[in-house]
């Protein structure tokens, strides 16, 4: 690999690791999304990807642990078992057909993201944070079904675990992102350990592996305390809007919507989201103004 394309390499893991380690999700598409657009085949652009969160999660979650975004309570009861299913996801990975599965997840993080957009974006993300509330009883089987759903189809802990608990209400935004991203570490650990076992380690492009890291681990501080500095709604917004666009492609797929009514309901949510991110912008501006008028 020349310097060239190491760079461009590097670039693309910058850019993935700072949407995932703002947001809480979709380094996994965003990676693989930028690396097949530059050519690479699908099986080395899915394993790379997934041997390169190894690292570039290691120094996310370390990142926002030392902002203080991480419950490690709640990272012990997602984690472990968000390992276990990413291990056995990638171990039975060729005897299942994710694909069918796909249209209904897709369904689920529509509906999911629909909810978190319009609660932080219109109801004003009013957020109870509890003693205990986020414990065993959600973590447990969700950290195993995300990490099994991540490892059987190339993503999906981040937009399945980072909604599910932003709409218990029960954990605020920067807490939420920074344990299921410290989380991931385990996930993308098990899963990479699950692949060598099973496949062929030649899919495994170190370069591209190598490249990633190094643009990942940049960006890992810096998302993390992006996380810390915006406003709860801003965040909660952005991810919701991020879940919708992201699985309304599938699901449109699924209904066979293709063409130009695809593209027109992709600009019609495009337009949605930003109407509520300049709902949310106004809101806090003008919260903002009042604490200081209070303060005065």
């Amino acid at each position: 690999m020349g310097l060239q394309r190491f760079l461009l390499m590097a670039i693309f893991g910058l850019v993935a690791q700072l949407i995932d380690g703002a947001l809480g999700m979709a380094y996994g598409l965003t990676s693989t999304t930028l690396l097949l657009t530059a050519g690479l085949a699908p099986a080395v652009a899915s394993a790379s990807v997934h041997l390169a969160e190894v690292g570039t999660t290691l120094a996310s979650g370390a990142a926002h642990w030392k902002l203080g975004n991480t419950d490690w309570r709640a990272v012990r009861w997602l984690a472990l078992p968000g390992g276990v299913g990413a291990f056995a996801g990638a171990t039975v990975l060729s005897n299942l057909d994710g694909d069918a599965a796909r249209p209904w997840i897709s369904l689920f993080l529509v509906i999911l993201g629909a909810y978190v957009l319009v609660r932080f974006a219109f109801l004003g993300g009013r957020i109870q944070v509890r003693e205990g509330s986020l414990r065993r009883p959600l973590l447990a089987p969700l950290g195993l079904v995300a990490g099994f759903l991540d490892a059987v189809g190339g993503g999906g802990w981040g937009p399945l675990a980072t909604p599910t608990m932003l709409a218990s209400g029960r954990m605020e935004p920067r807490k939420v992102i920074g344990t299921v991203s410290t989380s991931e570490f385990v996930v993308a650990l098990c899963a990479s350990i699950g692949f060598l076992v099973s496949l062929d380690t030649s899919v495994f492009a170190l370069p591209v592996v190598l490249a990633l890291l190094v643009g990942g681990s940049i960006a890992a501080p810096i998302a993390a305390w992006t996380v810390r500095s915006l406003h709860p709604r801003l965040l909660g917004t952005a991810v919701g809007g991020l879940i919708v666009l992201s699985n309304g492609r599938t699901l449109l797929d699924a209904l066979g919507v293709q063409g130009s009514p695809q593209i027109a309901a992709y600009l019609t949510l495009i337009g949605i989201w930003i109407v509520a991110i300049v709902v949310v912008a106004r809101g806090v501006r003008q919260e903002r103004g009042q604490l200081v008028a209070a303060a005065a």
